[in-house]
C-alpha cells in the first residue's frame, strides 16, 4: 500500500496493534511454539469491527508472511542445500534470461542456472541454493548475479559455471524479484514489500534501504514518531508497508521502478530519492524497458501496456486486444516485443500491435537476443524463437 488514502483507510496508528500482535506471536513462536500450536494460537488475534478491508488485507498479508517465515525457519537448516544436477536442466521452469555477445544465462526453479555459448546446448551450473531464482544480470564474464526467493543473491566470477552465495535470508519470507548493476561494483536488488538492497562492492555486502518516498505524508510523520519511541516496532512496521517492487530499469541518467498497485517511479540520483508518476493504471506492472527510440514502456497485468517519450509528462495506453499478463519487454531495432502468458508475443511498431501465439501456449517469462536469435524463458523450458531484427 504505497500511499494509503486517509479518506478511505484508517491511519497506520489505528491498525498498528494488528502488526504488533503478529510480531509478538512470531517472537513467542521462535522461543517455544510448535507449528501446530502456532496455528491454534493464531486464531486468537483480535480484529476491530471498524477495520477497513484494504488495511486489514495489508496487515493480514503481513501476518501471513510472518507465518510462512516461521514455518520456513522452523524446518530449514542454517545452510541452504545446493541445487540438484539433472539430466535435462533446460526443460524446467525458467523465470529470467540474460546474455552477452559470447554467452547466455538462464535461471529458474529449484536454483537451476544453465549457460550456453551457442543457444542450443546447455550446461547446468553449480549453485549453492535450491530457492526459486527470479532474475539474472550479467556485466562481464567475471561478474554475473542472480536473485530469488528467501532473499537469495548469488554471484559468479567464472562465466556462470559456478555460483557463490552472497545473501540468503529465508527467515524474512520475502522473494527478491529483480537484480541490476550499474557496473561491476554498484548494484541493486529489489522485491516483495518494498525490498530494496544496494551494494557498492560487487555484492560482498548488501545494505537494506527503506524508500520513504512511497509512504503517505501522514504515515511518514507516524513512522518518524515510532522510530524515536519504539525502534523495534518501527522496524517491524516498515517490513510490510510498501508495495512489491517487480522490476528495475537502470539507464544512464535515470532509474525506473515498477510494481504492484500501479507503481511507476523514477529516480535521478541513483535510487536515493524517487518520484512517483500519477497513477494511470491501478494494477501491477511486471516489466519496464526503453525502446530503440528512447521511449519508456511499462507493461503488466491483464495485457496492459503504456508508453511515454522523454518529452511527455504522461503515459499513453497501447491498444492490445488480448488480456494475458505481460511479463517482459524486449526492444529491437525497429520495434518492441512484449511477451506474455499463454505463449502470446506482441510486436509493437510504435503505432500498432500485431500478435502471435506459441503452439504450446506456454507462459513466456523472459527473453533475450543471442546470436541474432530470440531465446525465450518459459514455464516449461528454453525455446529459440525466430530471427531478431
Amino acid at each position: 500500500m504505497t500511499s494509503l488514502s486517509h479518506s478511505k483507510t484508517m491511519s497506520l496508528r489505528k491498525v498498528h496493534f494488528v502488526a504488533k500482535v503478529s510480531v509478538n506471536l512470531l517472537t513467542e513462536i521462535k522461543k517455544w511454539l510448535s507449528p501446530s500450536h502456532f496455528i491454534q494460537h493464531s486464531r486468537q488475534i483480535p480484529l476491530s469491527s471498524t477495520t477497513d478491508v484494504r488495511v486489514f488485507s495489508m496487515k493480514f498479508n503481513q501476518y501471513a508472511f510472518c507465518l510462512m517465515a516461521t514455518f520456513s525457519s522452523y524446518e530449514v537448516l542454517s545452510a541452504p542445500s545446493a541445487s540438484l544436477q539433472v539430466a535435462k536442466p533446460n526443460s524446467t521452469l525458467f523465470t529470467d534470461i540474460d546474455s552477452t555477445d559470447d554467452q547466455v544465462v538462464a535461471v529458474g526453479k529449484f536454483g537451476t542456472i544453465v549457460t550456453s555459448t551457442d543457444g542450443q546446448n546447455w550446461r547446468q551450473a553449480e549453485v549453492p541454493v535450491q530457492s526459486l531464482l527470479t532474475a539474472v544480470t550479467i556485466k562481464s564474464d567475471k561478474a554475473a548475479w542472480a536473485c530469488g526467493h528467501d532473499a537469495t543473491i548469488v554471484h559468479s566470477s567464472d562465466n556462470g559455471k559456478t555460483w557463490q552465495l552472497q545473501q540468503y535470508l529465508p527467515e524474512q519470507g520475502k522473494p527478491c524479484l529483480d537484480i541490476e548493476f550499474i557496473d561491476e561494483n554498484t548494484g541493486f536488488a529489489i522485491g516483495a514489500y518494498g525490498m530494496f538492497y544496494k551494494t557498492t562492492n560487487g555484492g560482498k555486502t548488501w545494505q537494506s534501504q527503506f524508500i520513504s518516498d512511497f509512504v503517505h505524508p501522514d504515515d511518514k510523520e507516524y513512522l518518524e514518531e515510532l522510530k524515536q519511541d519504539d525502534p523495534e516496532a518501527y522496524q517491524d512496521e516498515i517490513k510490510f508497508i510498501l508495495p512489491h517492487f517487480n522490476r528495475l530499469l537502470i539507464k544512464d541518467r535515470a532509474f525506473y521502478l515498477v510494481g504492484e498497485m500501479g507503481l511507476v517511479a523514477k529516480s535521478e540520483d541513483k535510487g536515493l530519492t524517487w518520484k512517483k508518476f500519477d497513477e494511470f493504471y491501478p494494477g501491477s506492472f511486471f516489466s519496464v524497458n526503453e525502446t530503440a527510440e528512447g521511449q519508456i514502456l511499462v507493461a503488466g497485468l491483464r495485457g496492459n501496456a503504456f508508453i511515454k517519450s522523454q518529452s511527455d509528462i504522461d503515459f499513453t495506453e497501447i491498444d492490445i486486444a488480448q488480456t494475458a499478463t505481460i511479463n517482459t519487454i524486449l526492444p529491437l531495432e525497429d520495434s518492441t516485443l512484449l511477451f506474455a502468458n499463454s505463449g502470446l508475443i506482441h510486436n509493437f511498431d510504435g503505432q500498432k500491435v500485431s500478435s502471435e501465439q506459441l503452439p504450446s501456449g506456454q507462459a513466456i517469462l523472459s527473453a533475450t537476443i543471442f546470436k541474432n536469435k530470440v531465446i525465450l524463458a518459459t514455464e516449461k523450458g528454453l525455446i529459440t524463437w525466430g530471427d531478431s531484427k
